[in-house]
C-alpha cells in the first residue's frame, strides 16, 4: 500500500499536496476509491481511502488511526561531521532508513569540509533525501536535517547519554557503555576523515560524554554512524 506523510489533517479528511500528487495520479496511477496509508509525521497511522485527486492536491478519507509500529522507542541523535562532497546524503538516508530521529552536521578541527554560504541549499537536498527515506521504510516521522553548527558549540545537556566514537579508546565498548543505562534520549558523535582530535574528545568527556570503541576495525566516517546507530538500536531495543 502506497503511504504519504501529510500534517494537512482536519478530522477525518486528509489533504496531500506538492510533490506527492503527481507521485500518486501520474506515477501510481491511483484513482478515487483507492487505499493508501497516511501517517502525520507525528507517528499516527491511518488508513486513506482516496475521495477527490485535482492537479495541486488529493484529498482522503481517514479511518483506524494508530501508533506509527515502526518507530523505535529510543530518540537518537546523530552528530556527524562533515565528510566529504558526497557522503553525507548516504549518511542520512541510511541512518533514517535505520531509525535515526534527527542529523546533525557539525564541523570540528580535521574536517576536510567546510560549509560554504549555500549550506542551506544542501540542507533542504538532504531532508528531501530523508523524506524519502522515511517514506520508503515507513517511518512514523520524517526525521530532521538541521544547520551545520561548531561542535565545540553544541549543547548536549538535553540528552540522557552522549556517545563519542573515537579509535583510540581501548577501555570501554559501545555495549557496556549502553549497559550502564542510556535513556531515552541519545546522542551520537562521529568525527570526520581524520577523526576527532584527543582535544575534541576531552572536552566532550569534561561535559559529560563517553568515549567508546566500535571495535577493533577502523571505519570510514560514512560507515561508523550507520554502525554505531544500528548497534545502539539492536542492544536497546
Amino acid at each position: 500500500m502506497s503511504r504519504f506523510f501529510t500534517s494537512d489533517i482536519a478530522g477525518d479528511t486528509a489533504r496531500i499536496t506538492g510533490e506527492d500528487v503527481r507521485h500518486l495520479a501520474r506515477v501510481l496511477r491511483l484513482r478515487v476509491g483507492d487505499t493508501v496509508e497516511i501517517c502525520d509525521g507525528r507517528c499516527t497511522d491511518y488508513t486513506g481511502v482516496l475521495t477527490a485527486i485535482g492537479q495541486d492536491e488529493a484529498i482522503c478519507a481517514l479511518s483506524g488511526a494508530h501508533p506509527s509500529p515502526t518507530e523505535p522507542h529510543h530518540r537518537v541523535t546523530l552528530f556527524q561531521a562533515l565528510p566529504k562532497t558526497g557522503k553525507m546524503e548516504v549518511i542520512v538516508q541510511k541512518c533514517v532508513e535505520l531509525g535515526v530521529a534527527a542529523v546533525v552536521p557539525v564541523v570540528s578541527e580535521r574536517c576536510v569540509a567546510v560549509p560554504t554560504r549555500d549550506f542551506e541549499n544542501k540542507r533542504v537536498r538532504y531532508q528531501r533525501v530523508a523524506a524519502e527515506a522515511a517514506k520508503q521504510s515507513r517511518r512514523g516521522m520524517i526525521p530532521q536535517v538541521a544547520g551545520v553548527l561548531p561542535l565545540r558549540q553544541v549543547d548536549f545537556s538535553a540528552f540522557d547519554t552522549v556517545l563519542v566514537a573515537y579509535e583510540e579508546e581501548r577501555a570501554t565498548t559501545l555495549k557496556a557503555a549502553l549497559l550502564s543505562g542510556a535513556g531515552e534520549r541519545i546522542a551520537l558523535i562521529i568525527g570526520p576523515e581524520g577523526g576527532l582530535e584527543s582535544a575534541e574528545v576531552e572536552r566532550l568527556r569534561a561535559a559529560g560524554a563517553v568515549s567508546v570503541s566500535l571495535g577493533p576495525r577502523i571505519l570510514r566516517t560514512e560507515t561508523a554512524g550507520m554502525a554505531m546507530l544500528a548497534q545502539v538500536l539492536y542492544e536497546l531495543e
